[in-house]
């Protein structure tokens, strides 16, 4: 009997993965014919309303929730930071074309089931600018690989016409949201549409907030599945997953770059056209990297909901090792909430373990100085942004090379035009598994780090260079055999 148990859970299991799956790729994409007009369609299935209801008690709480959570996505499509809302475009589709319909809890008079046609002035507009990818694309992939899943979403990564590798994401039948919903209610359709709401919330996100550190969203879909119509497929940008012990091995240089790129996501983030954003969610899984960039990449937990106070005691933040109070404004507003929240969350999950760990030793004072500030709090992310930017300029200018003694204990006999093919050894971090690669900012510099090195006897200029723009070189443990090559130069140690 116990076997007969595991097996039949094991079968469901499986049963909602493939159907997750096959909501993705393989069930027909429900495009819906263009308007007379000739205007483009909406996306099919726009309205997601929540359940009619029969009376009483559970359905009833579904029913709030989903009305809930459809009057945020209509607070973000609808939110302006500063400026006027903007008149649509004609050829923009609607994700949603009416608000949910009330319930027959909520209607006045009798008791009844919700009137299913349009009704005057119910009209929301939750728009999107035409995709650029839609169901044709996802109908011809390949190399279909599932990448991970969380409460709400799976992810998947597959290949467009056999060209553009993308990011798949949908709602994860076999996901906690959906589970925990259905062992309540037992709906599994109204279900779907409370949990679809999240990703229509984070589409929206990622077309508000325009930003190279935040991820792009390329499409959309909208097709039949698991008995439920036009269920959503989103089609982003793929990044590779954020592997904390992966960038541990990597060179400062890299691991600067991601704690840089993250300063910039927040401070656009702090003064976006929404408001001040925090990631209620913030965790290294929360984000990738796309050619070295960290770009966010799940936003449907951020919020621009500031905490109401009438005391300091309200604007309490509690972390695991830390807790902070700040300071309650006349406006009745937790001074700057938001910020603080994503930038104490930025220095415990990225700062302490990727900055000062095996940085250039005169750039040390400095980012102590950064660590510290944010772990305290003592600054706000513009202070913040500012000082990481600091530290770029002094290590693209070589000015933080300028307080350290540069006297060569040996001395070089250059050789133009020439490479070393074999005569390798390792250190740490390279940026070669089987040798010595490392970035310097000019020649001296070379020298300095190849007299540090016992083993080094020789090194190679080559002409690739990183994204600060510094050399890449080669440091050798002989010169038996050089080879001629014009891209490089090499320089052997004469005397030691």
């Amino acid at each position: 009997m116990r076997r007969r148990k595991t097996a039949v859970a094991a079968g469901c299991c499986l049963a909602f993965l493939l159907g997750t799956l096959l909501n993705l790729l393989f069930i027909p994409g429900s495009e819906h014919p263009p308007p007379r007009d000739g205007t483009p369609p909406s996306p099919p299935g726009a309205p997601l309303y929540p359940p009619e209801e029969e009376g009483g008690g559970g359905r009833a709480a579904l029913a709030q929730q989903i009305r809930e959570r459809y009057e945020e996505v209509l607070r973000y499509r609808q939110h302006r930071a500063a400026a006027g809302r903007r008149p649509l475009r004609p050829r923009e589709r609607r994700l949603m074309d009416l608000a949910p319909p009330r319930t027959s809890a909520e209607q006045p008079g009798p008791r009844g089931r919700a009137a299913a046609g349009p009704r005057a002035g119910a009209s929301a507009e939750l728009s999107l600018e035409p995709p650029l990818l839609g169901c044709r694309d996802i109908r011809n992939v390949s190399g279909v690989q599932y990448l991970g899943s969380g409460y709400t979403k799976a992810v998947y990564k597959a290949v467009l016409n056999r060209t553009l590798a993308v990011a798949l994401k949908a709602v994860d039948f076999g996901g906690h949201d959906i589970a925990h919903c259905v062992r309540q209610f037992s709906a599994l359709g109204d279900c779907y549409r409370l949990a679809a709401y999240k990703i229509v919330k984070e589409m929206i996100l990622l077309q508000r907030l325009r930003h190279a550190n935040v991820l792009q969203l390329y499409g959309y879909c909208y097709q039949d599945s698991n008995d439920i119509p036009d269920t959503l497929t989103t089609i982003t940008e793929l990044g590779s997953p954020l592997e904390m012990i992966q960038l541990l091995q990597t060179s400062w240089e890299d691991r600067f770059r991601i704690c840089l790129s993250l300063v910039r996501l927040l401070h656009y983030l702090a003064h976006s056209p929404l408001g001040s954003v925090t990631l209620l969610d913030f965790r290294p899984r929360q984000f990738v990297i796309v050619d070295g960039e960290l770009k966010v990449t799940d936003l449907d937990d951020a919020s621009i909901e500031e905490s109401s106070c009438t005391s300091n005691s309200d604007c309490f933040m509690e972390f695991p090792a830390r807790n902070f109070t700040l300071p309650c404004s006349v406006e009745g507003r937790c001074q700057s909430m938001n910020e603080k929240r994503n930038l104490y969350n930025a220095y415990r999950f990225f700062f302490t373990y990727l900055l000062p760990h095996s940085a250039p030793t005169s750039l040390r004072p400095l980012l102590d100085k950064i660590v510290n500030a944010t772990g305290e709090l003592h600054w706000g992310i513009d202070e913040t942004a500012a000082q990481l930017e600091r530290v770029l300029n002094l290590y693209k200018s070589g000015e933080y090379l300028q307080n350290t003694t540069r006297m060569p204990k040996a001395e070089y006999r250059r050789v133009p035009e020439a490479f070393i093919p074999d005569e390798n050894y390792r250190c740490w971090p390279s940026y070669h598994h089987k040798g010595c690669l490392l970035s310097v900012f000019d020649v001296n510099e070379a020298i300095e780090i190849c007299d540090s090195y016992s083993q080094c006897k020789a090194f190679v200029l080559t002409n690739q260079t990183t994204w600060t723009g510094r050399q890449l070189v080669f440091f050798k443990m002989a010169s038996n055999h050089i080879m001629p090559d014009p891209d490089k130069i090499t320089y052997v140690k004469v005397t030691d």
